[in-house]
């Protein structure tokens, strides 16, 4: 009978039984006569442990001279281990080296970070980006599966874009031909469409601010999922906002319970996401909270990241922060008829110092008031006639947000910088692999 071949992750369906698997070394130690031999093969981590009396003399020595990374097939036994993270270990009867290189330049010892990013290509092998991309992973699919299961689509927005949804000068440029262009800063105003044609859509890509900023909040090149929905009104966009949060982070508890052990995040935190409501304050709630905490801060002003934190601390689980001024959001959104001085809009800030991860709002849907509106933000009606153009055909009220992907990450994994939430992290001083 063949030896099945099997993942690490696949281990637990097969106590004492002899299996074989592709797998390669991340780390070894012995002590006389019996090695243990640290392994991975993308699905998880795992001790193998190899008796010098279990195995020829020759493939003992050779065992001696594996390096770092070696890529091997193996076969043994599979045994429970609880003293580990994974809680199993092979018992190692043969292998078979496919490649043995010296000098793997990420070593078992402390690096520093510009070292690690240099080297990101290679370390995304080892145990903690291995851990924070899984549960990327899952955290894309749980928010895939939460807007199908509540009757959305997935809607496609351009990258490649002739003007800016926020009329902000922070673009990425680049020469289009004979014309000018600029990389996508959000899939909003194209969502917008597709609410219009599908009642419920969302987008998912990447997207690219040119901000020359330095903090653990902000990164060149991210994910945004944004989803519009026509029909439907601030107070019901937020009740979608809550119920996407509180499935996606259920989703990571149920599935990801290895990989939060590895990067050492107590799952407890977030469960209190999972229950109950989000507490809901209106930015004159949030200005007092923080004028009465002796922050100087004023009524007009934008939270900054120090702000956030302060108010997000307060909480054990996201909090929204409702009708922002006009003055400091963008022109598409629609203004509260009780006051005309703020938008109807919210941000979700997320617990433990982490701030913002969503924002969003009721969108403008009369054609005169948001041509107004667009004409005060100083911005070229030409750039904007077939958005204007969704209000003179069939437009209703509608509503939408955004949800920056690795802003949510950089808080389930309990991140000290959001460039570990993505493969290849682009900051501004960082192009490079």
């Amino acid at each position: 009978m063949m030896t099945k071949l099997i993942s690490i992750k696949d281990a637990p369906k097969y106590v004492d039984q002899e299996v074989k698997m592709h797998v390669w070394l991340t780390d070894k130690r012995s002590s006389g006569k019996i090695m243990f031999l640290q392994f991975r093969d993308g699905t998880a981590f795992f001790q193998a442990v190899l008796l010098k009396k279990n195995v020829s003399e020759e493939l003992f020595e050779q065992a001696k001279n594996l390096r770092q990374e070696a890529s091997l097939y193996v076969t043994g036994t599979i045994n429970k281990d609880e003293r580990s993270h994974f809680g199993y270990e092979l018992q190692i009867s043969d292998f078979q080296v496919v490649t043995n290189n010296d000098g793997y330049p990420i070593g078992n010892k402390e690096h520093g970070i510009d070292f690690l990013l240099d080297h990101r290509h290679l370390w995304l092998r080892s145990k903690r980006p291995f851990a924070i991309m899984k549960i990327r992973n899952v955290a894309f699919k749980a928010i895939v599966d939460y807007f199908e299961d509540n009757g959305f689509i997935k809607f496609d927005a351009p990258i490649l874009m002739h003007s800016a949804p926020e009329g902000t000068t922070e673009l990425f440029h680049i020469e289009y031909f004979n014309s000018d262009a600029y990389l996508s800063q959000s899939g909003q105003l194209y969502g917008e469409v597709g609410a219009h044609a599908f009642s419920k859509i969302f987008t998912f890509g990447p997207t690219f601010r040119a901000e020359e900023s330095k903090t653990r909040r902000h990164l060149t090149e991210f994910w945004m999922m944004e989803p519009e929905m026509a029909w439907m009104h601030q107070d019901e966009s937020l009740e979608i906002q809550e119920g996407l949060l509180k499935f996606v982070t259920k989703r990571i508890l149920d599935n990801c319970e290895y990989e939060l052990s590895i990067l050492g995040r107590d799952p407890e935190k977030l469960r209190p996401t999972t229950e109950g409501n989000f507490a809901r304050l209106s930015y004159d709630e949030a200005v007092k909270m923080l004028q009465d905490a002796g922050r100087d801060f004023k009524w007009g002003d934008d939270f900054g990241a120090p702000d956030e934190a302060f108010i997000s601390e307060q909480y054990d689980r996201p909090v929204f922060i409702l009708n922002y001024p006009t003055a400091i959001k963008p022109f598409y959104m629609k203004k509260n008829p009780e006051n005309p001085l703020e938008y109807l809009c919210a941000d979700v800030l997320a617990p433990e110092g982490y701030g913002e991860i969503i924002g969003g709002s009721e969108r403008e849907e009369d054609y005169d008031t948001l041509k107004a509106q667009i004409e005060e933000a100083g911005l070229d009606l030409k750039d904007y006639e077939w958005y204007l153009d969704l209000r003179k055909y069939g437009s209703v009220p509608h509503s939408g947000f955004g949800i920056g992907f690795e802003r949510f990450l950089g808080w389930i994994c309990k991140l000290d910088h959001i460039r570990e939430a993505i493969p290849f992290p682009r900051l501004i001083n960082r192009l490079e692999p």
